[in-house]
């Protein structure tokens, strides 16, 4: 029998080291559930993983969760689902803390200043590459067509970008399709 004290351990364990989001902890997983603690075998822990690809939502949170339920039943599964996204939301809530007391020092507006135009020269080398091959494909009269359009569609008749995109997607599919 399973204590939920090495749950929690394990879970916090995996959101404090998996940095960079779910493909960088399912190793980490793996290692608490089937080397460490071996709660499941590899086949279980791929099979696991396999279905928590196929599902909406974060991978690592659906296999701690799965991880949870399978040890202590829906009990289980909270415990460890909040215990592998606790530091991540205690590590935001300190870092929105120090932004918030550090906003007003020159020091920072003087650093959010300096990287403003570069976000801002990125993007725009970003929109001109991606531009170049959307005109490659479509061709050059088509592809300034389609910018005007929804120019016109943002900017001047306020439509919401969503509802653009998916005229933009059902246009697309009658041209695919025909």
């Amino acid at each position: 029998m399973q204590s939920y004290i090495e749950l929690i351990i394990a879970m916090v364990r995996t959101g404090i080291l998996g940095f960079g989001g779910g493909p960088s902890v399912i190793p980490l997983i793996r290692h608490e559930a089937v080397v460490k603690y071996q709660w499941i075998n590899d086949d279980e822990f791929g099979e696991t993983l396999a279905i928590a690809n196929a599902l909406p939502g974060p991978i690592a949170t659906k296999m701690s969760a799965y991880l949870g339920y399978r040890l202590k039943g829906v009990s289980g599964a909270i415990v460890a689902t909040a215990a592998h996204i606790l530091p991540t939301c205690l590590a935001m809530v300190a870092l929105v803390t120090l932004v918030s007391v550090l906003s007003s020092s020159q020091i920072i507006q003087n650093m959010i200043g300096a990287v403003t135009p570069v976000i801002a020269v990125l993007l725009g080398l970003m929109a001109y590459e991606f531009g170049q091959k959307t005109l490659k494909g479509f061709g050059m009269i088509f592809g300034i067509a389609l910018f005007l359009l929804a120019f016109i569609g943002l900017q001047v008749l306020s439509i919401h970008p969503g509802i653009i995109v998916m005229i933009f997607f059902y246009f697309m599919a009658l041209f695919i399709l025909n």
